[in-house]
């Protein structure tokens, strides 16, 4: 699979069975492209910044509220009051059935080889 799967209602996309907050849809396009751009900036600083404890924090802080800016992490985006399940695995949340289903379907013999 070319990219990660997202779960049916797009709050998350998974890896290796856990899942992953999406940003916020309804970001406008040129806040989504600032973080973005912020939050690159971010991971570029903290990889350089290894071995100076000071840097890396400093870094860390900015990759951190580039998230929370896209929605990724801190408050959930969407508005009708279901529980965030950020970096659980799958199979023990809502999206378990979803997730055998995918996995299923992504085996050899499962439902999509042929």
């Amino acid at each position: 699979m070319a990219e990660h799967p997202h779960t049916p209602d797009g709050r998350y996309f998974v890896v290796r069975g856990r899942l992953w907050r999406l940003s916020n849809p309804k970001l406008p396009e040129t806040e989504r492209a600032r973080l973005v751009s912020a939050l690159m900036r971010a991971r570029q600083a903290v990889r350089a910044a290894k071995g100076n404890p000071e840097r890396l924090a400093e870094a860390r802080r900015a990759v951190d509220e580039a998230k929370h800016g896209l929605g990724e992490r801190g408050p959930v985006w969407w508005e009708d009051g279901a529980p965030d399940y950020n970096r659980k695995m799958a199979r023990t949340t809502p999206y378990a059935a979803w997730f055998e289903a995918l996995e299923d379907a992504e085996e050899p013999g499962g439902k999509s080889a042929g």
